[in-house]
């Protein structure tokens, strides 16, 4: 989720489509070269370029796919799906990986796809539920890679900062498993949330995007920084041009001490 830079630049655009569910309104607002997903706030939940949309356009979300340098996921887990933005780059760049997303609202999910061009292939399961229930309900080591981007029309939800989810994600997650987290406000280093992600996991890691919001990075494994020289990113780069080199460069460990505390 992001702050409109402008809150004026909301009313430049065109609603092109407004409905309502039992949660809230949800419009789609067509701008020169983009289309938002928004829940009547101030708050961007997705942006698409509309010429790719497959492309994501706010940095967090570029940069929510950095643990894939480290190796191919062949079972995603993406926890809110907003527009669809995650599951389309995913699906454009990793097409033989199954794709799982959790998503609260049905109309959200119609609209992703009518709207957002998310796909619908056989690859793509969505299931309508509260992540925490669908969690739960999960087989031990059944996914590679969870995203959690859990957001409602002003907020992150508190879902995703409870020890339960984190012992969760730690548990369906593979040995080579990675979580990934985007928080509005980071949690502090030293309080509840990062003592239980440092009790689950080996390495952590966070960057923090231009638009404040920051993304925390969870490993099963210990594991260093990519050196960005590493060849690597040319393959990345060619098949879902992000970025992957810059945004590489920005993403820091978080300190072994506070790690090992």
């Amino acid at each position: 989720m992001r702050l409109l830079g402008d809150p004026k630049s909301f009313f430049d655009g065109e609603i092109i489509e407004h409905r309502r569910d039992a949660m809230g309104p949800i419009q789609v607002v067509d701008f020169r070269r983009h289309r938002v997903l928004n829940f009547a706030s101030i708050f961007e939940q997705s942006k698409i370029d509309r010429r790719q949309p497959y492309l994501p356009v706010h940095e967090y979300n570029r940069a929510m796919f950095l643990p894939i340098v480290y190796g191919e996921p062949t079972r995603v887990t993406v926890l809110g799906l907003g527009g669809g933005v995650m599951v389309s780059g995913l699906s454009h760049l990793l097409p033989e990986s199954r794709i799982h997303a959790v998503e609260l609202r049905q109309e959200v999910l119609n609209v992703a796809r009518e709207y957002f061009s998310m796909p619908d292939t056989d690859n793509i399961n969505v299931t309508i539920a509260d992540a925490r229930h669908a969690l739960a309900a999960m087989e031990d080591a059944s996914t590679d890679l969870i995203m959690a981007d859990l957001y409602d029309a002003n907020r992150m939800s508190t879902a995703q900062s409870g020890r339960r989810f984190v012992e969760n994600c730690s548990r369906v997650l593979s040995d080579t498993g990675w979580l990934v987290i985007n928080y509005h406000e980071p949690p502090e280093q030293n309080g509840p949330v990062f003592r239980q992600l440092r009790a689950h996991f080996s390495s952590l890691f966070s960057f923090q995007s231009k638009t404040n919001n920051t993304i925390i990075y969870c490993s099963r494994q210990p594991v260093e920084l990519v050196s960005p020289a590493e060849p690597r990113f040319d393959v990345l780069e060619g098949r879902l041009p992000i970025g992957w080199r810059s945004l590489m460069k920005r993403m820091t460990r978080l300190s072994r001490a506070t790690e090992e505390a």
